[in-house]
This record gives structure tokens, sequence and C-alpha cells, in this order.
């Protein structure tokens, strides 16, 4: 029985070794986070560069329409008829620009020459292959269809209807497209 007693004290100083180990381990210092100017942060997700390939997913066929118009609110009456419509895929590089441009990446309506004024603050970048074009009407409405999934910014500008006085404006929107729905929105 000796003998055997002996072949069990290995294992049981291999065990007693480990756990030794461990607890003096657990005493060990901690030296904490590094200090300050020590780390590399990772790059923002939204630094505004411009990339053909953030683009990509909005030349895909879809079966979403955004069926817009011009709101009819305030003092002075205002018409897009016979203005062009932009529709920008929303992008990093888009969210920026909207920000820079417009003071939001949601909504906004702007005197044109205030926006026109920050254009050279607006992360440098050519948009145009991406855009999707319509026309706004005499009812100051205006669609696009067989668009994918995704966020869009529609802009376009709108002058004071005849008989109103007040500076032309810039007017932006953020809206959604999913589902293969028809989606209507007031700009």
């Amino acid at each position: 029985m000796a003998y055997k007693l002996g072949d069990m004290a290995a294992p049981v100083r291999l065990l007693a070794a480990a756990a030794l180990a461990g607890a003096l381990s657990a005493c060990a210092p901690s030296l904490g986070p590094p200090p300050p100017g020590r780390m590399v942060a990772p790059p923002p997700a939204d630094d505004g560069v411009f990339r053909a390939s953030d683009f990509a997913w909005s030349q895909a066929p879809g079966r979403n329409t955004l069926a817009g118009s011009l709101a009819h609110a305030g003092a002075v009456r205002y018409s897009c008829a016979g203005q062009t419509v932009i529709l920008t895929p929303e992008t990093p590089w888009a969210r920026r620009r909207m920000e820079v441009l417009y003071k939001s990446s949601v909504r906004a309506a702007l005197p044109t020459d205030d926006v026109r004024s920050r254009s050279a603050q607006a992360p440098p970048g050519d948009s145009n292959p991406y855009v999707k074009r319509a026309v706004c009407d005499a009812a100051d409405h205006f669609n696009f269809t067989n668009l994918p999934d995704g966020a869009w910014y529609v802009v376009t500008l709108a002058k004071p209807a005849a008989g109103s006085t007040g500076p032309s404006l810039a007017v932006m929107r953020r809206v959604m497209t999913k589902g293969g729905k028809i989606t209507t929105f007031e700009l």
C-alpha cells in the first residue's frame, strides 16, 4: 500500500504547486490602463471620407418607391415646380456633407445662399455617378422608383410661389426605403 501512496503523491504535489502559483498571481499588482496618449484610437466610423465602395448598395435594383412633395406651411408659399430633385444614397461621406451644408443630417430648409456658402467646408468627393434625379412637377410632387432598401437624402430648391416673397430655400430630408413599399413624405 505504501507504493500506491507514493504514486499519488506526485499528482497531489503538482496540483498543490498549480494552486499556489494561481494564488500568488492573484496578488500581483495591476498596472491599470496605459497612460493617456499611449492608446491608439480606432479611426472614426463616420470619417466623412468619400469612398465609391460605400455607394455600391444603392446601385442594386430594388422594389421601393419614394413619392415626395413639397410641404406648403407658413406665411410664404414655396414651390419646387420645374426644379431638379436629387436623391443621394446615405453613406458616412454623404451624412457628413449634409451636416456641414444643412447643419443637420435629418431635415432642413435653409436659405440657398447659406447652404452654398458652406460648400467649401464640406468633405470633397463626387457622388454624381450614384445620384438619382427627378423633376418636381407643377403640383410640387416627385418620385423615385426601383430603389433598393436603404437610407437616402432628398434635396431640392424651393422658390417663393407667385405672389409670395422670400429667399429661395435649399430643402433636404433623410428618408428610408424598405420592404418593396411606396414611402410617401413631405419636404
